[in-house]
């Protein structure tokens, strides 16, 4: 159980980097891109969007920064801490 936990935690981790990395290419409605994008969203954003809402609004020289993803990887990662100790 606990290596199946793991291995959709490191799922979720892929995807969420692919969401950050797919954010900085433009996308046009109906491309594959966009596509992609749209499924990521609909993966990403439920865990995402809940810590985005709790975090204050941060901004760097007039450009907005998102650390939710961030901070979600940071959780993750201290969730799968305790599992990879414990795996055979």
């Amino acid at each position: 159980m606990r290596v199946i936990i793991y291995d959709l935690l490191q799922l979720y981790v892929l995807l969420i980097f692919a969401r950050v990395i797919l954010s900085y290419f433009p996308t046009h409605y109906g491309s594959g891109l966009h596509r992609a994008m749209t499924l990521l969203d609909r993966v990403v954003e439920p865990v995402v969007g809940r810590v985005r809402r709790v975090l204050p609004r941060t901004s760097f020289g007039g450009m907005g920064i998102d650390f939710s993803p961030m901070i979600v990887l940071l959780v993750i990662e201290l969730i799968l801490l305790p599992l990879v100790r414990t795996l055979p």
